[in-house]
């Protein structure tokens, strides 16, 4: 048969073993002309669509731990921060010390054989349930940043729960250090390259009705908004891309900045979803936002990927439009952030 075996051993798992080396069409065509012998037409077709579903699930699987791999000293890079570094560590705190013999040796537990280094179906239960949690919070998450924020979340939830149920002292000991790491430490800004303007409360009308000509594209942010921490990067992509002498990007804090979020409408307020906000001006004035705020002042969900900033803000064509706008004498080209000087009050 030389292209596969065929395997009738009782209890087989796979009825066929293809030769991977070999082509689909190669052995479709073996298959075929054997079909006769191995039970007819029906069986060659079900061997080539199970080898299809085998490549299909290699792939799967192999393309995405490429491209970890391929990615791998840069996420050794971000995940080192000492932020992260002692996230991971509250975020196993449980863990640690319900699996860490002498210690676990002392805890309570409700298991039925008294093992007090293993969890109940009460801890496991709660794990479960978070971890549904997560997964279904990633669903609307945009970059790493949010996802492993997510993790880093909700782990920490779970730590809480866990140990208020273990002990009160050690649920409010663990409280507290989570209290103190979220007054102390915040997670690392984006510092990468942008062509971006950053603008404060004296600057961002001269620069929006300097040039008529110019569309601007503005950012409406507040560095304690993790969600404008994890857009960051991906703003700063957009900025890369599409920034030309007709089509300019901006930032302005509007946390810090009071009177600009009053004038333009951006409530800071955590209920109100608001933040970031994406603000098109032409001509010095606004022609659309991202996202919408809905007559009770609440934005209208909407997710901040780079394709639907594209496709809601028409990037491409504005871009085609943009670039043919002459520079005017002595308008210098925005510098990458590193360069950028931050105009302040």
């Amino acid at each position: 048969m030389g292209g596969f075996i065929f395997n009738n051993q009782p209890g087989s798992y796979f009825p066929c073993n293809f030769n991977h080396q070999a082509s689909i069409e190669l052995i479709h065509i073996k298959l075929t002309a054997n079909a006769t012998s191995l039970g007819g037409s029906s069986f060659s077709e079900f061997c080539t669509k199970w080898y299809l579903t085998v490549v299909n699930w290699e792939m799967a699987l192999l393309t995405p731990l490429f491209a970890f791999l391929y990615h791998l000293p840069q996420v050794y890079k971000w995940l080192l921060k000492p932020y992260y570094v002692a996230s991971f560590f509250m975020s196993i705190a449980f863990l640690a010390i319900r699996k860490t013999p002498g210690i676990c040796d002392h805890l309570s537990t409700q298991r039925e054989d008294g093992n007090s280094c293993d969890f109940d179906w009460r801890e496991v239960e709660i794990l479960m349930f978070l971890s549904a949690i997560v997964m279904m919070k990633n669903r609307r998450a945009i970059t790493v940043e949010q996802h492993v924020g997510n993790i880093i979340l909700f782990s920490k939830v779970a730590n809480v729960i866990l140990f208020f149920r273990l002990d009160i002292r050690m649920g409010l000991l663990y409280l507290t250090l989570c209290i103190v790491f979220l007054m102390t430490c915040k997670p690392p800004l984006y510092m990468g390259p942008e062509y971006i303007k950053y603008f404060s409360e004296k600057t961002i009308d001269d620069e929006l009705e300097r040039d008529n000509r110019v569309t601007w594209i503005v950012e409406f942010f507040a560095n304690w908004s993790p969600e404008c921490q994890s857009f960051a990067s991906v703003y700063a992509d957009l900025s890369l891309k599409y920034n030309c002498a007709g089509l300019k990007f901006g930032k302005v804090d509007v946390g810090r900045y009071g009177e600009v979020s009053k004038k333009y409408k951006v409530s800071t307020s955590p209920l109100s979803k608001q933040l970031p906000s994406l603000v098109l001006f032409q001509g010095g004035k606004e022609v659309m936002r991202r996202p919408q705020v809905d007559k009770k002042g609440r934005a209208v969900s909407w997710s901040f990927t780079e394709e639907n900033i594209i496709r809601e803000f028409n990037l491409n064509e504005l871009y085609q439009k943009s670039k043919k706008l002459n520079k005017p004498k002595g308008d210098k080209v925005s510098q990458l952030h590193n360069d950028s000087t931050t105009e302040s009050g």
